[in-house]
Formats: structure tokens, sequence, C-alpha cells
């Protein structure tokens, strides 16, 4: 009966529904060949009824859970009220949202967005205007450092700080204002601000790199930056996007070395993958210097998103996710770090956010392991074509994982 009502949600099968995105929709995507329907937990169903573990959560937006009952909930209730009033007006949503969420991660004041984009350019903006307004660099020789292996989102400013073609390739001109260095190497940054610090009002870093493929820095990165940019008077600012909110094993990967950024940036999981949420917070002392007309956002902070907001991040706490994601993910990779095989080459992460890096054998490479897994219920999406991102969503159940791993492992030995 569940398999007839997924299969009336769509009058189109998944191949009629794929070759329609490819003759209407521009193909800067390239998805796993699979139509998507449904989604409960940690599991979603395609339009034919198949089920399978989420093993890449929208990748992290999703932390909670698909459609989770108290966050869409809050979002069914919200929209019988009142679902935007744009910052031309006060709505009774925002405000609460705003205590609530300083209140939650520790900070004077949040500016909200949508995308995570949105979050890391407010956090760039915040930043040049510190550098201006309170640190006295002329406004067209500020500097902010950004990290080799990056990615920060998709705009013309953001693809600037990436050194990956893909990205950046014939979108040029690119913004001026940015100085790129190895991550991982905070003796690089020590020489860079040493050299150039006075023009330098911040340093963006990602605690993890996800896109990179769940690359964890070494123990100690974190603080030795943190200490290196104050030193020197620069804001350390943490795109916590996609590692923050619970995936780690802490609510924020920062937290693992006890960092507190400057300007921390997050998104994804905030609107519990129901609505685009994101946010930049900060102190006084940074986010006052911009004033009324400065930056906004028309749906940045709407009523829908702040009930979403609120609702996504009491799920993290209700549920001990931090706790969950922690104690799963110390599971998951010693269980995948058993499996014998001459195409795992290594695996790391923190928390539920895990990489395992493939070895191509007889020409099968991290895609085909994937369309493997997809036949045998997981899914999962390759990065930079030699790595495979695990990040399910942080409410699986032991049993779930357990599970998942025994149909990941007869994926990857059905090579041998």
């Amino acid at each position: 009966m569940q398999k007839n009502k997924i299969i009336m949600a769509s009058k189109f099968n998944s191949e009629e529904l794929m070759a329609m995105e490819s003759r209407y929709g521009a193909h800067n995507y390239h998805p796993l060949p699979v139509v998507l329907a449904k989604g409960s937990g940690a599991k979603v169903w395609d339009v034919e009824g198949k089920e399978y573990y989420d093993f890449l959560s929208a990748y992290s937006a999703v932390n909670q859970g698909h459609c989770h009952p108290k966050i869409v909930e809050a979002m069914c209730e919200q929209a019988h009220r009142l679902t935007l009033s744009s910052r031309a007006f006060y709505n009774d949503c925002l405000g609460p949202w705003e205590k609530y969420v300083t209140e939650y991660f520790g900070y004077d004041k949040v500016l909200p967005m949508n995308s995570g984009a949105e979050a890391d350019e407010t956090a760039l903006k915040l930043a040049r205007r510190w550098g201006t307004v309170c640190k006295g660099i002329p406004n067209d020789e500020v500097q902010i450092v950004c990290c080799e292996g990056n990615f920060h989102g998709r705009t013309i400013t953001i693809i600037t700080m990436s050194n990956d073609p893909d990205s950046y390739a014939n979108y040029g001109p690119l913004t001026p204002g940015f100085i790129r260095i190895p991550y991982n190497d905070a003796d690089a940054l020590e020489k860079v601000l040493a050299e150039r610090g006075d023009k330098i009002a911040g340093f963006l870093v990602e605690p993890i790199q996800g896109e990179a493929g769940v690359y964890v820095p070494d123990d100690g990165y974190l603080k030795k930056c943190y200490d290196i940019c104050h030193k020197y008077n620069v804001l350390f600012m943490a795109d916590e996007v996609q590692c923050g909110i619970a995936r780690t094993g802490k609510m924020l990967a920062c937290d693992h070395e006890g960092v507190r950024p400057d300007i921390l940036i997050l998104g994804k999981a905030l609107g519990g993958g129901v609505v685009p949420v994101s946010a930049a917070l900060a102190d006084d002392h940074i986010m006052m210097n911009i004033k009324p007309g400065e930056h906004g956002s028309t749906f940045g902070g709407n009523p829908i998103a702040a009930k979403v907001s609120m609702a996504a991040l009491q799920v993290i706490k209700d549920e001990n996710l931090v706790e969950k994601a922690a104690y799963l993910g110390n599971i998951f990779r010693t269980e995948i770090g058993k499996i014998s095989s001459p195409m795992i080459e290594k695996v790391r992460g923190k928390g539920l956010l895990n990489a395992v890096i493939i070895r191509p054998k007889d020409g099968k490479e991290a895609w085909d392991v994937c369309l493997k897994m997809k036949e045998n219920g997981v899914l999962a999406k390759p990065t930079h074509q030699h790595i495979i991102r695990f990040a399910p969503p942080l409410v699986i159940t032991e049993d779930e994982l357990r599970d998942a791993i025994d149909r990941i492992k007869k994926s990857i030995k059905s090579f041998e």
C-alpha cells in the first residue's frame, strides 16, 4: 500500500522525470540517476517506491531527518498565519528567533539570510566593513585570507577564493582582495599575516573541508589559527554551513578545539531541510558597523524561516543529536575500516561527516561504487571523482546504520 502511495505522487516515472530535467533544466549538476518522491527520517523512496538510506542528507541540510514532524508542523502552522513581510516592517517571529539563535550560539547579534553562500557573502562584507571602519584599512586595500581546497558557495566573489577550475574558470573578471594559503598550515597563516596583516581584515576557513572530501585538519590547527588571527588583529571567520549544527559530534566543529569564531557562518541544517535559512553571527563591535540600508535580503528572516529554524534547533537538543553523531560516527569509521578491499584507500571524518577515498580498480571508480550502492539501497555521491562522502541524517538509528554499512560493504566487495 505504501509503495502505491509513493508511485501516485507523480504521474511520471523516473526515466521521464530525468529526461524532463535534461530537456528543460540547465545542465549544471550531474545527479545520481534516482528520482526521489518521499522522505522520512534517514530514508527516502523513489517514484517507483524503492527504499534507500540517504547518506548525503542534502549536503548536511537534513541533519534532523527528512520531514521531521515537529519542523514540518512549525512550517505549516506559520504558513497559515503570515509567510512574508519583508524587512520593511517588523513581524512577530523574527525577534524571538534572533533572541533564540543568539542565545543558542552565544553571540550578541545575528544577521539572517537564506543560502549558505549568502551567509558567507555577509561574513565577507562584515569583515571588510570592520576592516575599514575599525582597523583603519583603506577601503580599496582590504584583504581576506582563505584556504586552498575551500568551497564556500557559487557567487562570483566566492568562486574567486577557489582553486578549483570547475568553480572559477571562464567567469572573469573575478573579485580582487583575496589571499589563498594552504589548508591545515598554521605557519602559512602566520607568515602572510606577519607580512601583510595591516591590510588583512579576516581569515575565512572551514573547520572541516566538506566538498574537498571531508578533509579533517590536524588537531590544534583551528586553535593555532584563531590565536594567530588575534595576535595580528584579524577576524577569525568559520564557515560551519556544512559541518556545524551537530554534524561532527559537537554542536559546532570549532567546539572540538574550544574556538569561538569572531564571525560564525551557518546554513543548511539551520532550516532543518525544510526551508532555506542561513545566518552570520557576531558580537556588536563587528555587527553594528552595518547600518540600515547597507545590507539585507527580502526573504532573510521571514516568519516561516524563523519558526522552522527554532524548531530545527530545538530538535537537535531534544533528541541529543550531538551525542548521537559522535557515537554513531565512531561505529561507522570502525566498521568501514574493517572492510578488506583494495578499493578502500582511507577512511576519515568526525561524527557523521565521513569520507572514503576510493582507489580505482579495473576502471571502476567512486561513481561506479555509488551506482552499485544505489542498487543496494544506499545513496551517496562522489566528490573530486575519487572520494565518497557519507553523511546520513543524524536521526538514523544504530540498527539502520549497521544495515547500511552492510550494504556499503556488499557494494564495494562486488568489484572484487
